[in-house]
């Protein structure tokens, strides 16, 4: 192994991407729940971002299971942490758009756990 280091080519974080059976519904919920554009769209792949800033993805998986937390037979992969003013308001919209409420909630005064339409946990927190 060389001891030369090349110098820091330009890398910058684009997004995540989560895996799943229909990328343009799930991207349709994040879509509505963030207010993020969709800027790419294919058969098996969908990517929701800003100009300039990352963005999430979400890639078609022919054999998708969603994963089956708390229980972890299905591991769960990832996910995402969203910041929100009002628990009971994000809660209200987010099953609206499709989330379902995960039990347990270990802090339900401070963070909810919930379920994308594909099964992927994520939080929301104050």
């Amino acid at each position: 192994m060389s001891s030369h280091i090349p110098p820091h080519p330009a890398i910058r974080y684009l997004g995540v991407t989560l895996d799943c059976a229909d990328p343009a519904e799930l991207a349709g919920f994040y879509s509505e729940a963030l207010g993020l554009p969709v800027t790419v769209s294919t058969d098996g792949f969908v990517f929701l971002s800003r100009e300039g800033s990352p963005g999430l993805g979400f890639y078609r998986l022919d054999e998708y299971r969603a994963p089956s937390w708390p229980d972890s037979s299905v591991q769960k992969q990832a996910h995402l942490e969203l910041g929100v003013d009002d628990l009971d308001a994000a809660q209200a919209r987010l099953t609206a758009l499709g989330a379902v409420v995960a039990d347990p909630q270990p802090l339900p005064e401070r963070r909810r756990i919930l379920l994308d339409p594909a099964g992927h946990p994520f939080c929301i927190t104050l």
